[in-house]
């Protein structure tokens, strides 16, 4: 086996070698990635067992290395511990393990809420908007804000903060790119729906171009500048500046006229080989979200009592690059183009869709969309390892309603058969059918791989990750 990189990480798994029955650090001093699937026959004495030998040496190596080069932050929007559970139980088995989130070997938990705009006190069930806000600039805000504190004061993101320190940057998403975890980077306004100048206009007259503001998300989008934006949300690209120097332009036309490398067509992003300030990417592959992995399979009322189901695939996925190609293809871009290579890079990368499909109680949805994210952390874990100085984190932006439960309950089930020939009942039970799901207020796993990882361990709030990022991207 070939010898591996070294890097630290914080994990949603815990801590373990991959070659069974030793915790020993490799001769040349470099950590391979942890190894948590079951010894053997998980019903037999041992077997179900994930740990291999002492760890205790792994993490003493693990928090030796502390400044990392480069960041790539991971979010599963809506992807708490039982989403993560059900989509592992499903595809891997219950004693399996995913190869990108499970081999992260340092692991902590995420306190994440919101406050209340009018008080300042605690909301215990957040949105994406608030709780992107507090990672990418430090400070808790109320729900639907978007990088401003309640009393609307904007904040530097990290994205913002990277750029200023001569970093490449990036922001990748299975969402719009205007949808708030996106947008928590490049963008400062009061309402994460105003996207475009229509929405702007009526809903956040503060930030409206003939108001002497910002601009709509899309139009502040523009100006941060990225050096790689990857997602949906072409639609609001059509819409047309109200005021300012691209008055009476649509911001396609903007784009292109501000030196954008502008993309829709999935082809058209392999034959890409060079991203920078002087021709940032911009590929927008989809009107909106983009589609997901799985076809829907919905949770019912009695569900439970039904047959056990297998997910199937969703055939207009393919129209579209899946997010471990759009990593991957940030990835080498930053680190190749002419920042990245000086200064190293800061890439946000989220996958949208957990939560949104959590949120239509769609199972098979979420668990597609959970393995999109797994794979593409495994790409990312695959570069920092052969990098040796690349801080890779994986957490949520809050929790989700889906449950693992033991038959027929007063809300919506559905019965999956797993990989292993057993069924997983999957319940959901904060709205009624055809109603929203809600978020949920428990703590959340993060991870990490790299230098700095050790940062992580332990209890920890989602504005720690603003800081202990910041450590990387402000230290220039």
């Amino acid at each position: 086996m070939p010898k591996k990189r070294t890097v630290i990480a914080v994990g949603v798994a815990a801590l373990a070698l991959l070659g069974a029955g030793t915790s020993t650090v490799a001769a040349n001093g470099q950590l391979p990635l942890v190894n948590r699937t079951a010894k053997g026959k998980v019903d037999q004495l041992g077997g179900a067992a994930r740990l291999r030998g002492d760890q205790s040496r792994l993490i003493k190596e693990s928090i030796k290395r502390t400044h990392a080069r480069n960041v790539i932050l991971f979010i599963g929007d809506g992807m708490g511990d039982s989403e993560i559970t059900v989509a592992r139980n499903y595809l891997e088995g219950a004693g399996g393990a995913f190869k990108g989130i499970d081999a992260l070997p340092l692991t902590g938990n995420l306190t994440h809420y919101s406050v209340q705009k009018d008080t300042g006190k605690p909301d215990y069930t957040p949105d994406s908007a608030s709780t992107g806000t507090a990672w990418s600039t430090g400070v808790k805000t109320y729900d639907n804000a978007i990088s401003v504190d309640r009393h609307g004061k904007a904040f530097p993101t990290l994205l913002e903060q990277a750029k200023r320190s001569g970093m490449a940057t990036g922001d990748v998403t299975t969402s719009e790119i205007q949808d708030a975890t996106p947008a928590v980077e490049v963008s400062h306004i009061s309402q994460r729906s105003c996207y475009g100048p229509v929405a702007t206009t009526k809903t956040c007259p503060e930030a409206a171009k003939e108001n002497g503001g910002r601009g709509s998300i899309s139009e502040q989008l523009l100006t941060t500048r990225p050096d790689v934006t990857l997602g949906g949300g072409s639609t609001t690209f059509a819409e047309t500046a109200t005021a300012g120097a691209w008055k009476g332009k649509t911001l396609e036309q903007q784009a292109k006229e501000r030196g954008y490398n502008y993309l829709t067509a999935k082809q058209d992003l392999a034959k890409v080989t060079s991203a920078d300030q002087k021709k940032p990417l911009l590929g927008l592959f989809a009107p909106g979200n983009l589609p997901v992995k799985f076809a829907p399979l919905l949770a019912t009322t009695n569900g439970a009592a039904l047959p056990a189901q297998s997910c199937q695939p969703e055939p207009t996925f393919s129209q579209v690059p899946d997010l471990k190609t759009m990593t991957s293809k940030s990835i080498d871009l930053l680190s190749k183009n002419k920042a990245g290579k000086k200064n190293g890079f800061f890439l946000q990368v989220e996958s949208a869709s957990i939560d949104k499909k959590d949120h239509a109680a769609d199972a098979c949805g979420q668990i597609g969309e959970t393995q999109q994210l797994d794979e593409a952390v495994t790409k990312a874990l695959d570069f920092a390892r052969r990098d040796g100085h690349t801080l890779v984190i994986v957490t949520a932006d809050h929790a989700h309603t889906s449950q693992i439960v033991d038959g027929t309950t007063p809300g919506l089930t559905v019965n999956l058969a797993t990989k292993e020939g057993s069924n997983m009942i999957v319940s959901y039970g904060t709205a009624p059918a055809g109603g929203s799901q809600q978020h949920t207020g428990t703590q959340l796993r993060v991870a990490g791989y790299g230098p700095g990882a050790g940062n992580l361990v332990g209890l920890i709030d989602q504005t720690d990750l603003h800081f202990i990022i910041g450590n990387t991207v402000n230290r220039r």
